[in-house]
């Protein structure tokens, strides 16, 4: 028969097992931005999480390149171990970004720097591609996107951005705690990105600060956060119908899959 003794070590026990129980399940839910979602006043508001599933359900959700417009964004994976570290890390079954300049050409930032080349070879380099529009993105302001992009080629690639992305992608999942407000998040993402990107280049790109810059020095900016601080799994939660980690302007719409290979994508559960 248990003492006063152990039935008060083994209260405690549980106690503290219950509250270990409770943080993993914070933690497991960290990553993913959440929302209320409001209802009609019959119902009681839902909580809307981030999605990350982009496998397309029809051929309905397929795109042809002709299709593409000028200032497009190109969310992109392939099978490589390069590619699924960065999805691992983002929570995201996406690891790069592009803007597609038109004429079968898109603008990116990789190890070499910022370059151009043909949506072709892109395509068949990835194993997924999709592609994301801003709407009512006028032609004048397709045109701004496209020579700003433009302008960047031939800079050098932000190593140190990508590195330091390491660090604050992990310590960013405390800012993205499930029910934090999204303005709580936006200030708590805002003070731990300065910490972390004190010291990167604004003139060295990686491929979605590029994307970012790109579009806010043409006068068309998607947040307000810093394009160092957003990643290719950021941009694709800026979505329509998504919880973005980050306010956006307008989300963006999803046009549809340019390339989709089951067997080459690396899966990732949430």
């Amino acid at each position: 028969m248990l003492g006063r003794n152990d039935n008060r070590q083994a209260g405690v026990a549980v106690k503290r097992n219950m509250l270990l129980v409770l943080m993993l399940a914070a933690l497991g839910l960290g990553g993913c931005a959440t929302q209320f979602e409001a209802r009609p006043e019959s119902e009681a508001p839902t909580l809307r999480f981030q999605g990350v599933s982009i496998q397309p359900d029809d051929t309905a959700e397929r795109i042809a390149p002709a299709e593409l417009r000028p200032g497009d964004i190109l969310l992109t994976s392939t099978g490589t171990l390069r590619s699924a570290g960065i999805q691992l890390m983002t929570f995201a079954p996406v690891s790069h970004a592009a803007v597609y300049v038109g004429r079968g050409q898109v603008v990116e930032a990789v190890g070499s720097g910022v370059r151009v080349r043909t949506l072709r070879a892109l395509l068949e380099e990835e194993s997924i591609a999709l592609a994301l529009r801003y709407p009512d993105l006028s032609e004048l302001q397709a045109q701004s996107v496209r020579s700003v992009a433009l302008e960047k080629v031939g800079r050098n690639f932000n190593y140190v951005g990508v590195a330091m992305h390491v660090p604050f992608t992990i310590n960013r999942r405390l800012c993205e705690l499930p029910l934090l407000p999204a303005a709580a998040r936006d200030l708590c993402l805002q003070s731990m990105g300065g910490v972390f990107h004190l010291a990167t280049s604004r003139r060295a790109l990686f491929c979605s600060q590029l994307v970012l810059q790109s579009y806010r020095q043409a006068g068309v900016p998607l947040t307000d956060a810093d394009p160092r601080l957003i990643s290719p799994a950021d941009i694709l939660h800026m979505r329509e119908g998504d919880v973005p980690s980050v306010r956006v302007k307008r989300p963006l719409r999803f046009l549809g899959h340019l390339k989709y290979e089951v067997a080459a994508a690396v899966p990732l559960a949430h």
